[in-house]
């Protein structure tokens, strides 16, 4: 039978497809199908035998309430299903384990033979004193020149040489070690980041060789206007504050440290009760813990938590920059909630909706696909322990510049003033869990936002979990949360002309 086509469409506005199918018997079974990935079935519907059967019987005006209510309750359903599909075991399966020093063990077995580890300590830029700025990014790069027993050669070496990697990064409030390889190699990772973590010698020559290649990545950084205006505007919007400085650090300020310089940034903020090693992969836990333990148990308490909450003073500011680039570039944008906020996660989806990666996001199309103004444009919020930032971002000819900004404050002004839809909300909803189960997938992602999350909260949750607080949010808090957040007299600028 067919089905009508008002409701064929309402249900499409969720990915929702409906049909109906007669069996032998004369009753009706029904498929709803959510995507290609969820089914329900509901068999003899004695109450409403042809709800999605307008030929039927039943009233027209009775199926439409229903199937407004229907529609609503399945959304929920959905992203409950889809999630016990694809994550069985949420919570069961993440492990974990404290040594008496303090750091933490986090685990996620997967079937895969390879596995990845990582040690994140909270630790980053925003830690260093004014007279320090550059210096955790600095001992980063030196953690792979010299431990105690082993040169750089022999660090390079010692994963590569059996088909893996070992890497580091540095972010405002982290430092990062991170190795991935084949699962029977686990125990060589783990002594590794904690051989480099905990006995890097620093060596003087190494150091001096170790600046130049900062300074020529600093110059590179310089080069690619579109990364560097993201670092002018935290300037700009955090004046004054550790948080505005930017990572990579000054070449006038690096060429004065030396290892006693790196040595003391270690004393002043390294500790063990703020450290955690994440790992993702097909590991008996017992025998990571065994490893955990040898490689990292032997090392002393230490509690050395001085950093305190960002103080500055926000006022909304326009800066021009005459740069000499082929294109424009703008930011616009304001401080955000931190990342322990409970109004996080409705700015995230907002965010999402707005300018996320999706090529239906609201300014992609509005000045993108409508208007050709621009190649990208997209929107970023940015959460530190105690405050944060939202961003917008776009490129775009010289002579479009006013116009791109007319129209996202078009896009802002409607968010502001009128409340999501109920379908939008929906697939808005959706969307954002579809990206972060998809995210998900890639085991190394997964293992460093398992490591940020024991760091911050403690506890990583589940995506069933995240599934429900993001099902819980409401179209008025969107609303509320945008009114705080773009209100366009609180809003900063950054362009380069």
């Amino acid at each position: 039978m067919g089905l009508d086509a008002a409701y064929k469409h309402r249900c499409n506005t969720l990915g929702i497809d409906i049909t109906c199918n007669r069996q032998s018997n004369d009753n009706h079974n029904h498929h709803i199908n959510c995507n290609p990935i969820i089914k329900f079935s509901f068999q003899s519907m004695d109450l409403y035998p042809c709800l999605f059967c307008p030929s039927s019987l039943v009233p027209v005006c009775l199926g439409s309430w229903f199937l407004d209510l229907l529609l609503s309750r399945l959304h929920a359903i959905c992203i409950q299903v889809f999630i016990h599909l694809h994550f069985p075991e949420p919570m069961t399966k993440f492990q974990t384990h404290v040594l008496s020093n303090g750091i933490r063990l986090i685990h996620y077995p997967v079937e895969s033979p390879v596995a990845h580890c990582g040690l994140m300590i909270n630790t980053g830029s925003r830690d260093e004193l004014p007279d320090q700025h550059g210096i955790a990014h600095l001992l980063e790069h030196m953690l792979f020149k010299g431990t105690q027993k082993r040169s750089s050669y022999h660090i390079l070496s010692r994963m590569e040489d059996v088909g893996g990697e070992i890497n580091a990064y540095t972010t405002k409030e982290e430092i990062c070690i991170h190795s991935t390889f084949f699962t029977q190699y686990h125990a060589r990772a783990m002594e590794m980041i904690s051989d480099i973590a905990f006995n890097s010698s620093f060596p003087d020559k190494e150091v001096q060789k170790e600046k130049e290649i900062i300074y020529d990545e600093i110059n590179s950084y310089k080069d690619s206007p579109s990364e560097l205006i993201f670092d002018e505007f935290e300037e700009l919007i955090f004046d004054g504050n550790s948080l505005g400085r930017n990572i990579l650090g000054e070449e006038s300020r690096l060429r004065t440290f030396t290892r006693e310089t790196i040595l003391d940034f270690i004393r002043q903020n390294y500790s063990t009760r703020q450290m955690v090693v994440s790992s993702v992969g097909k590991i008996p836990f017992d025998t990571l813990v065994k490893s955990f333990t040898k490689y990292f148990g032997h090392y002393p308490f230490k509690s050395n938590e001085q950093r305190g909450p960002a103080a500055y003073s926000y006022q909304a500011t326009k800066r021009v920059t005459q740069r000499g680039t082929f294109q424009a570039h703008c930011i616009l944008g304001n401080i955000a909630y931190d990342i322990a906020s409970a109004k996080r996660l409705t700015l995230h989806l907002l965010n999402n909706y707005l300018g996320g990666p999706g090529l239906n996001s609201r300014l992609n199309l509005a000045l993108r696909e409508r208007r050709g103004y621009t190649y990208t444009i997209d929107s970023l919020y940015t959460t530190y322990s105690d405050t944060g930032n939202i961003t917008i971002y776009f490129g775009t000819d010289k002579m479009s510049v006013d116009k791109c900004i007319h129209f996202i404050h078009k896009e802002l002004s409607a968010i502001r003033e009128k409340k999501m839809s109920d379908a939008t909300l929906r697939k808005a909803k959706k969307q954002l869990l579809g990206q972060i189960a998809i995210s998900s997938e890639n085991n190394e992602n997964l293992m460093l936002s398992m490591a940020k999350s024991m760091l911050v909260f403690n506890k990583v949750d589940s995506l069933e979990e995240i599934g429900r607080k993001i099902e819980a949010i409401t179209a008025d808090e969107i609303r509320n949360v945008a009114n705080e957040i773009f209100e366009e007299a609180k809003l900063s600028y950054l362009i380069y002309n």
